[in-house]
């Protein structure tokens, strides 16, 4: 079974290895909608795979790391692309979800990328 939060965040950024003369080269910003997906069994005493509010407390230090940020400016996302957050993201929460399987970045309402761990 697999269940799934999903949490917003409000950043800048600039993608450094673009040509100049790509807009993506220049700063911008994006409202990232970002899904965390823990799988596993299902709890035959609580019915649930885990607590929607221990996924969370898991995400909260690290929304506080990324909401209204600069992401050039947080560590190992000097070239912060939806590929890099989404594997970023994957290192910061892993430890605190064992059960993460996928994670969801999704930078415009059409354009993202999933990322299942390697």
């Amino acid at each position: 079974m697999e269940i799934f939060n999903i949490y917003h965040i409000e950043a800048a950024r600039r993608l450094p290895n673009l040509p100049a003369s790509h807009p993506c080269s220049r700063v911008h910003g994006h409202s990232f909608r970002i899904e965390i997906h823990v799988g596993g069994p299902v709890d035959p005493a609580t019915g649930w795979v885990m607590d929607f509010a221990d996924l969370d407390a898991a995400f909260a230090p690290v929304r506080a790391q990324l909401d209204h940020r600069y992401l050039n400016d947080v560590a190992d996302l000097d070239n912060p692309t939806s590929e890099r957050l989404a594997q970023w993201l994957w290192q910061k929460l892993k430890p605190a979800l064992p059960g993460l399987c996928r994670i969801v970045v999704q930078e415009t309402h059409q354009s993202g990328c999933i990322y299942a761990g390697d």
